[in-house]
């Protein structure tokens, strides 16, 4: 359930992605004013993670996911009935903002697992989370095609809805772990960002890996509707269904990381994304070896993910949700950079300058990976 949740709720961040063209002709508007739309709502989920995730640590987390869930819901249905492209897109910021409500379901793992399967729990609920994030596209592209782009809001409401309803009836309440204001609590984010070495490792290597994330999935739509390919965006969407695969095997690496300790998987991790963009970029033709390559990449960052959240779960009891917003804050930002570096080598160098960009960033990753010993200890 808790991977379901996560899912479907960070899934309301990504599904009109792959609509954006019918949201353009339906509003009579340019390519450049549309893509304010997932931009503002990527704004939306880092502010979110930043200032929304938190909470969990300061209340009832149960509680936490059932008024979020409430006030998404009422803004799908607002974008839903957007009037205006404008409206949709000042929209997206909430819906970004909520759409955090995926994460609150990985410390909520965290909490419930016994110490030694915690590993193998969170990444049961991330492969969830990560699923949810690939199949959105999918799912939004072909709801959009076959519905139009506002279906794709009715039908992510009452998606929420089953969630928020099997969250009350099955989840137990779980007593907040942290005492204070609010702003003590947001406070307290930059204590914590000094006081565990280990916490900032992993943000660094997570970012980096991120950014390879943020510069493939920005230009592939682009990539595939060139030669030699000539594929439009529903092939593109359905590379989701490739990137899932890789997700699935999530679990296994919480495992990996229960009897070995994280840093093995997040060494395998680096390499994979390594091996995958390097593999592309020497042969960029080949549209089974760029499926092979979405496969180990995606498996590759969550992978290192899985092992990470196991890291900051592990830091600090009390603070799991702020720790954990900490981390996906920064891969959000990776993201963002990514798909900003993706964007700049895909107009100047095309495909190989997006390879060259995954390979340096992942490269860099391994590196930072490499610094003093990870442990549980704050430094």
């Amino acid at each position: 359930m808790l991977a379901l949740g996560a899912g479907i709720g960070v899934a309301n961040v990504y599904y009109i992605q792959p609509a954006l063209h019918l949201v353009q002709a339906a509003f009579g508007t340019d390519a450049y004013a549309v893509g304010w739309v997932p931009t503002l709502t990527q704004i939306g989920y880092a502010l979110g993670m930043l200032l929304l995730a938190p909470l969990g640590d300061l209340m009832d987390r149960k509680r936490l996911i059932l008024c979020k869930a409430g006030l998404l819901t009422l803004a799908l249905i607002a974008s839903a009935l957007a009037p205006n492209l404008a409206f949709l897109a000042l929209v997206g910021i909430v819906v970004g903002l909520l759409g955090s409500i995926g994460q609150d379901f990985v410390p909520v793992a965290a909490q419930l697992a016994p110490e030694a399967q915690r590993g193998r729990v969170v990444g049961t609920v991330t492969a969830g989370l990560l699923s949810g994030i690939l199949l959105s596209r999918t799912l939004g592209g072909l709801v959009a095609q076959g519905l139009g782009w506002r279906a794709i809001y009715w039908i992510a409401a009452g998606l929420l809805l089953i969630v928020a309803a099997a969250v009350w009836h099955f989840l137990p309440r779980l007593p907040a772990t942290a005492q204070g204001s609010y702003g003590q609590l947001l406070r307290s984010l930059a204590t914590l960002w000094r006081q565990h070495r280990a916490l900032r490792r992993a943000v660094s290597t997570q970012a980096l890996l991120a950014a390879s994330l943020g510069a493939f999935w920005s230009t592939l739509a682009l990539m595939l509707a060139e030669q030699p390919f000539h594929l439009g965006a529903g092939v593109a969407g359905a590379f989701g269904l490739a990137g899932a695969a890789g997700a699935l095997a999530a679990p296994l690496f919480g495992h990996l990381a229960d009897r070995l300790g994280p840093r093995p998987a997040i060494w395998l991790g680096c390499l994979l994304v390594m091996l995958s963009f390097g593999g592309m970029r020497l042969f960029p033709g080949s549209l089974p070896l760029l499926i092979v390559g979405t496969v180990l990449f995606d498996l590759g960052v969550m992978a290192a993910l899985v092992s990470h959240q196991t890291i900051v779960n592990g830091l600090d009891p009390s603070a799991r949700s702020r720790l954990n917003g900490l981390l996906m804050t920064g891969a959000m930002f990776g993201v963002a950079t990514g798909s900003w570096s993706g964007s700049w080598a895909w107009a100047n160098y095309g495909w190989p300058g997006i390879c060259t960009v995954g390979l340096t960033v992942s490269t860099g990753a391994l590196a930072r990976s490499f610094f003093p010993v990870i442990t549980r200890r704050s430094s």
